[in-house]
C-alpha cells in the first residue's frame, strides 16, 4: 500500500490495536458492583497527562459532573478529543485541564456563540492542536472500536483540515484511488452519561448516541455517570436497550441531573440562562473566577451545584420545557 502524503499535525495516542489489546486483557469481566462517587471516580480513574474522552453531542447528555470534578481535582496536561465538544469543552478549557487537543468541534456552543474564554486558552500557545473534521474523530473512534489500526475515508482530502491532521493518504490496493487514513483512537480514560445503569455498569440511553458507543469500545477505562440506578431485573427485561455492556465499564455514578446546564433528551432541557451568564461572565476575568469559584470549587457535589443554581425548582421547569418541546415534535 503506497503512502502517497501525510498531515502535519501530531498524533497524540498510540494506534496499535495490539498494544491496546494487551492493556485490555488486564481488565477484569467480572459483573461486580461498581457503584461509587463522581470524587471517587475521578480520584481513581483519571491521572494528570492521560488521554480523555467525552460523550454526548454539543450540550446534550454530557457528564458535566465529571467535567466539574477534573477541575476540582487539579487534573492537568491531559490529551482531550474535541468531538462536537460544547459546554464541556468550555468548562475543560477554564481549568486549564488539557493541553494536547484533536479538535473536530470546539469553542463554539452552537447557536448560543463562542465561548471567550476558550477561544482565548486556544489561542495561547498552551495548547497544542492537530485538526479532524467530525467524521475524521468519529472514524477514529470506529477503528479502535474494531481493533484495527485505521480507517480509509474520503472525507478532508485536499482541506486545510486533512493539512493539519495527524492522517495519511494512501493508495488503495484494490482501485488505486487516494483514500485519508485516520489512525485509531483509543482514550486513557472516557467519561460518558447516560439515562439509565445497573450497578454493574450495564447502560441504556434514549436519543442521539453521536459516537459514544465506538467511544466505550475504544476508551481503556470508562466512567459512566447515570440519571438513576435501575436493578439487574431491569435490564435482563429489556436486553436490546443495554448498550454500553458492563465489562466495558469501572465505575457507574449516579447523578441525577447530571448533564445541567445541558439538556438531556425526554427529561429535562438545557438551562439556556446559566450558559448564557457562563458566556457573559467569561469575558471579566475576575467576575468569571468568582464564578467559577462558587459554582465549581466550592461545591463538593453536583447536587450542590444544582442547589446554587435554582435546586429542585429550577429542574422541575426544565423537566417541564422538555416534555413540552418532545410533545411537540411528536
Amino acid at each position: 500500500m503506497e503512502l502517497l502524503e501525510s498531515g502535519v499535525g501530531q498524533l497524540f495516542t498510540d494506534p496499535d490495536p495490539d498494544n491496546a489489546r494487551a492493556f485490555f486483557r488486564t481488565k477484569s469481566r467480572k459483573m461486580t458492583n461498581k457503584l461509587m462517587t463522581v470524587k471517587d471516580a475521578v480520584e481513581k480513574f483519571t491521572h494528570d497527562e492521560d488521554y480523555l474522552a467525552i460523550g454526548g453531542f454539543g450540550a446534550n447528555r454530557i457528564p458535566t459532573a465529571i467535567c466539574h470534578e477534573l477541575l476540582r481535582q487539579g487534573r492537568k496536561k491531559m490529551g482531550f478529543a474535541g468531538h462536537t465538544a460544547t459546554h464541556d469543552f468550555q468548562i475543560l478549557s477554564a481549568g486549564k485541564v488539557f493541553n494536547r487537543l484533536d479538535a473536530s468541534y470546539v469553542v463554539g456552543l452552537e447557536a448560543r456563540g463562542l465561548s471567550p474564554n476558550a477561544r482565548k486558552y486556544l489561542q495561547s500557545g498552551e495548547v497544542e492542536v492537530t485538526d479532524w473534521s467530525n467524521y475524521g474523530l468519529a472514524a477514529r473512534f470506529k477503528a479502535a472500536a474494531m481493533g484495527v489500526p485505521f480507517l480509509p475515508i474520503r472525507t478532508s482530502l485536499g482541506t486545510e483540515t486533512y493539512k493539519y491532521s495527524a492522517a495519511k493518504t494512501i493508495e488503495c490496493p484494490f482501485t488505486e484511488v487516494p483514500y485519508m487514513a485516520v489512525p485509531a483512537l483509543y482514550p486513557d480514560v472516557a467519561a460518558i452519561h447516560v439515562h439509565a445503569a445497573d450497578v454493574y455498569g450495564n447502560c441504556q440511553l434514549k436519543g442521539i448516541t453521536i459516537s459514544d458507543l465506538d467511544v466505550a469500545r475504544a476508551a481503556k477505562r470508562l466512567i459512566i455517570t447515570t440519571e438513576k440506578i435501575i436493578s439487574n431485573d431491569d435490564i435482563r427485561r429489556e436486553p436490546i436497550r443495554t448498550i454500553i455492556p458492563y465489562y466495558l465499564v469501572d465505575a457507574v455514578c449516579e447523578v441525577p441531573y447530571g448533564s445541567y446546564p445541558g439538556n438531556m433528551a425526554y427529561e429535562y432541557f438545557s438551562d439556556e440562562e446559566h450558559i448564557q451568564e457562563w458566556m457573559r461572565l467569561e469575558k471579566d476575568p475576575e467576575a468569571f473566577k468568582e464564578f467559577l469559584d462558587k459554582n465549581i470549587y466550592q461545591c463538593e457535589t453536583h447536587f450542590d451545584y444544582l442547589q446554587k443554581n435554582g435546586g429542585m425548582e429550577k429542574m422541575r421547569k426544565l423537566r417541564q420545557k422538555e416534555l413540552l418541546v418532545s410533545e411537540n415534535k411528536g
